[in-house]
């Protein structure tokens, strides 16, 4: 594939998004195949926003390579306060093979990429969702057998979730549909861009505020929190806000009747989706979840397996000093 870094599923094309995924199957299919492809290399894993899902999986997945991880919470790291971002990807580049980062500001993560040597994977920012996207897709190829064409219903906050959702739907050929309240769509720039890939790929991008819309003779629905992380204190007002596009079993049947629930979770339980609906047997919750590990072992592998410890450059300055 030959990208160094894994921050955005639009640095992509549709053929290497593809073959990320055919990976990601293959090697969920066969996990004792490549338990020493990473063997002796470390990931270190920084934390300013935390995490069930991320931490665990980068956790078990870097192990289950034969590398190593190394969690930095917050406390540690403090980025941009305590240490400025250059000076952190410089010294993690002399000590670990790869950096996967869940923060804030997406500008953070791109500054990452900047100044390291070594790959960077965006595990989350406000922005977008990348690995939770190939998670996502993975598990409708598992269960629908291929993407293109699949209408995919996002109802509710058009938030990072809803923007990689949409990237990757836009590469793959599938026919999104984002419902929100006015004021909370996907941000404009996510749109367009997925306008655009759409016009390459067959896929359709489809912004409207009714959730029945939405939602009629959909493949898959897809739901997350109303009141994502660092918004706490629009809560009370979401809640009145959303409560319209609450996925319950009276908008679930508008779907087609072997339609996925999905969510990335955490959930909030009876707020943007019921029990009735989070624990029917439509729902693929856990088995996304799961997908996040299968996934994120192919970025891995992709990323580190071929990079040497010293890059091209630190080479030569080395050899320049001996």
């Amino acid at each position: 594939m030959g990208r160094h870094n894994f921050l955005s599923i639009r640095d992509f094309s549709p053929e290497e998004i593809s073959y990320l995924l055919d990976l990601a199957r293959e090697m969920k299919g066969h996990p004792w195949a490549h338990t020493r492809a990473l063997r002796g290399k470390t990931l270190a894993m920084i934390f300013e926003k935390p995490s069930l899902r991320t931490r665990v999986s980068f956790d078990v997945g870097i192990q289950q390579l034969g590398g190593f991880s190394l969690y930095l919470s917050n406390a540690e790291i403090s980025l941009g306060k305590r240490e400025c971002v250059y000076d952190i990807a410089k010294n993690l580049e002399r000590m670990v093979q790869a950096i996967m980062i869940r923060t804030y500001a997406h500008e953070i993560v791109e500054e990452m990429a900047e100044y390291a040597s070594v790959p960077v994977i965006n595990g989350l920012t406000d922005f977008s969702h990348p690995c939770q996207a190939m998670a996502d897709y993975l598990t409708m190829l598992e269960l629908k057998g291929n993407v293109k064409g699949l209408k995919v219903a996002f109802i509710g906050d058009g938030n990072n979730v809803c923007h990689s959702l949409m990237f990757t739907g836009a590469q793959l050929g599938a026919h999104i549909w984002v419902a929100t309240p006015a004021g909370y769509e996907p941000k404009a720039e996510a749109v367009q861009w997925a306008v655009e890939r759409g016009q390459k790929t067959g896929s359709t991008c489809t912004l409207t505020p009714d959730a029945v819309e939405a939602a009629s003779d959909a493949d898959i629905i897809y739901t997350d929190v109303w009141t994502s992380m660092g918004c706490e204190q629009e809560a009370e007002a979401r809640h009145k806000v959303f409560a319209p596009y609450q996925v319950n079993s009276q908008l679930f049947r508008r779907a087609k009747f072997d339609a996925l629930f999905m969510h990335c979770l955490p959930a909030h339980r009876g707020e943007e989706v019921t029990n009735e609906v989070i624990d029917s047997a439509h729902s693929v919750v856990y088995q996304q979840a799961e997908n996040r590990l299968h996934a994120q072992k192919a970025i891995l592998l992709e990323l580190m397996q071929y990079r040497e410890v010293l890059e091209p450059a630190r080479i030569a300055d080395v050899e320049s000093h001996s």
